[in-house]
């Protein structure tokens, strides 16, 4: 197919988001779904920017590899993005892990978990790959990305970001040369490389990558025909074409989405508690890092039907008002104080109430005179009459998973244990 007339690399791609992880070190809150269909910013899910992104940048194909507990996701998915539709060229896939290939197997790794579904990508016919981890809040055009990833002829490019380079000892990290061709690839690096004439700063890979599918194809079979190996992108698949074809870095900085307000490139892996928790909580700034505002570059959810918030009382020491906050439909702030938190769909605050840094997922209801200040609380936990959490550190971590920098994880079976 000719390209060269302008037709936008992405009608002729397909995004496929590896969306099977269990997200462990979010503990409780995955317990019972994986880490891409946790909720976020109040009414969104985290899988929602990779497939927004996709749909943004004019990608029509999109198929999710799933794999742990994956009915919330599934549902989510089901209701949420069911729109695209096979009599316009467009297509969604939910790809479980069903013992296609083998009567025994999982999805063995990231790389495993595109090539057991080799026949559906075959069976649409495009000519681009673009493989997303489902997992990570950022914003990004990755029509800029495909246009790199044919100019430059590469086998694979590989999205980075430029991080300090110390900090990127928890990544895997891109060593290039000066036009920006991947020579070494090295994971989790005690001592990272760093980028040419920049001493300080290391690209650090964001698992999003870029193929020509019938490349791709034959490295997955061929990956998948080598004894030993992991099945995976980042510890089989890359780290061979980084020796044996052409790897290309494409820097986040050209193709984040930024709307008038956004200064910087925001991505954040939201896989820990405190990450979770300060990634919400940032979004009550006056101007924060990430918008979700922005019209042009919508975030596309499941839109469930609610009626608005609402906030009732007004009395001295009993007024339902909440300042520096994100309050989601269906929420009724009765008689409580919320400051810079963020309120799902449909939670209930009763009188005399007070949440501070409080991150509240959907149909949780908080008793009356309850005191909470940094916490996390999961879908539909009820907090009894008069609780504190904030106030005691060493209380707290008896009763709740508190983390080093304070933050409360609150479920169900917690507070019935108190």
């Amino acid at each position: 197919m000719d390209h060269r007339k302008g037709q936008p690399l992405a009608r002729d791609a397909m995004a496929y988001v590896l969306a099977g992880g269990r997200g462990s070190r979010l503990h409780e809150l995955t317990d019972t779904r994986a880490k891409p269909a946790v909720y976020f910013g109040g009414k969104s899910r985290i899988i929602d920017f990779a497939l927004s992104n996709a749909l943004n940048s004019g990608i029509r194909r999109i198929g999710v590899a799933t794999q742990y507990k994956a009915h919330s996701l599934i549902r989510h998915l089901q209701r949420g993005w069911n729109f695209l539709r096979p009599e316009r060229n467009e297509s969604f896939d939910i790809l479980p892990a069903s013992q296609r290939v083998s009567e025994t197997q999982w999805y063995e790794g990231t790389a495993d978990a595109v090539y057991q579904n080799i026949d559906i990508i075959e069976s649409y016919g495009v000519e681009f790959m673009v493989i997303l981890a489902g997992d990570h809040i950022y914003k990004m055009d990755y029509e800029i990305m495909l246009q790199q990833h044919c100019d430059s002829g590469a086998d694979v490019t590989v999205a980075c970001m430029e991080v300090p380079r110390m900090e990127a000892v928890g990544f895997g990290v891109m060593h290039v040369d000066e036009t920006d061709r991947i020579i070494d690839f090295v994971e989790k690096p005690a001592d990272p490389p760093a980028i040419p004439g920049n001493p300080d700063v290391a690209l650090a890979s964001l698992g999003i990558y870029v193929f020509n599918t019938k490349f791709l194809i034959e490295q997955l079979k061929r990956d998948a025909a080598t004894p030993g190996s992991d099945r995976d992108f980042g510890k089989d698949l890359i780290p061979y074409l980084v020796e044996h074809g052409k790897a290309q870095a494409h820097r986040f900085s050209s193709s984040c989405v930024r709307s008038a307000t956004e200064a910087g490139s925001y991505w954040r892996d939201v896989g820990t508690i405190d990450a979770y928790w300060e990634a919400n909580i940032d979004l009550t700034d006056v101007v924060p890092e990430l918008d979700l505002y922005d019209r042009s570059w919508p975030l596309w959810t499941y839109s469930e039907i609610t009626p608005p918030a609402k906030f009732v009382h007004d009395v001295d020491g009993r007024r339902g008002s909440a300042v520096a906050s994100l309050v989601a439909g269906d929420t009724i702030v009765s008689g409580s104080s919320i400051h810079r938190s963020l309120l799902s769909t449909g939670v209930r605050t009763h009188s005399f109430a007070m949440l501070d840094e409080a991150v509240v997922l959907p149909f949780c209801h908080i008793g009356r005179g309850a005191r909470l200040r940094r916490v996390v609380i999961d879908r539909g936990v009820v907090i009894p009459d008069g609780l504190v959490v904030g106030d005691d550190p060493t209380l707290d971590a008896t009763r709740f998973r508190r983390t080093d920098k304070g933050v409360c994880l609150i479920t169900q079976p917690m507070i019935d244990r108190l």
